[in-house]
């Protein structure tokens, strides 16, 4: 299984077809199509700061919902600062490629190679409020998020961002004191590609 996001489009590219991606994108319900509509006006309004993590009121943010190849597990983090299991994601750091923002977080924080982009779009939006933490406010990130495929023989490896990486069970995500965006991420999953 090869890594099939590898190269990062010129900005103003990436900036002009995530928005036309955004407008097509079908939401699963109301509640996301509001999210998907407050993550379009910020990146119309800001434009390329609205990638940029010194943007402090909120930012763009990527995230990869890693599943099997059979689609009965998925990558989880217990992210240090939040203190909860997550999906694996984080900053952009200014690039609106999303896609490749998204694999290389997955990398850092899992060390996976193996993985796979599936369906090619976005699989799902959520913005949520980060708590100030020492000098940075309280703000909001408007994730934007891919699903993928890895071989969940591979080696995880966590990193210093995470207390531990998994794999766990769709069956046994309840067990992981889970937000209501990762239960809509996981309701989704049998809809992905095989």
């Amino acid at each position: 299984m090869a890594a099939d996001v590898s190269r990062s489009l010129p900005a103003e590219v990436a900036l002009r077809d995530l928005l036309a991606e955004l407008h097509a994108y079908v939401p699963a319900d109301a509640r996301e199509a509001a999210m998907r509509d407050r993550v379009v006006a910020v990146i119309e309004r800001d434009g390329m700061r609205a990638f940029d993590r010194a943007t402090t009121s909120g930012h763009v943010t990527a995230s990869a919902w890693i599943v099997d190849p059979a689609r009965s597990a998925v990558v989880l983090l217990h992210h240090r600062k939040l203190e909860r299991w997550l999906q694996l994601g984080g900053h952009v750091d200014g690039d609106p490629d999303v896609r490749l923002a998204a694999q290389r977080e997955a990398r850092e924080e899992s060390g996976l190679r193996t993985l796979r982009a599936l369906g090619g779009g976005i699989y799902d939006i959520d913005v949520h409020r980060i708590p100030a933490r020492g000098a940075e406010p309280e703000h909001e990130h408007y994730d934007l998020r891919l699903a993928f495929e890895a071989d969940p023989r591979e080696s995880l490896v966590r990193n210093d961002e995470s207390h531990d990486v998994r794999w766990i069970p769709l069956t046994e995500l309840e067990d992981y004191a889970i937000d209501e965006s990762v239960r809509r991420l996981a309701r989704k999953t049998p809809t992905l590609p095989r």
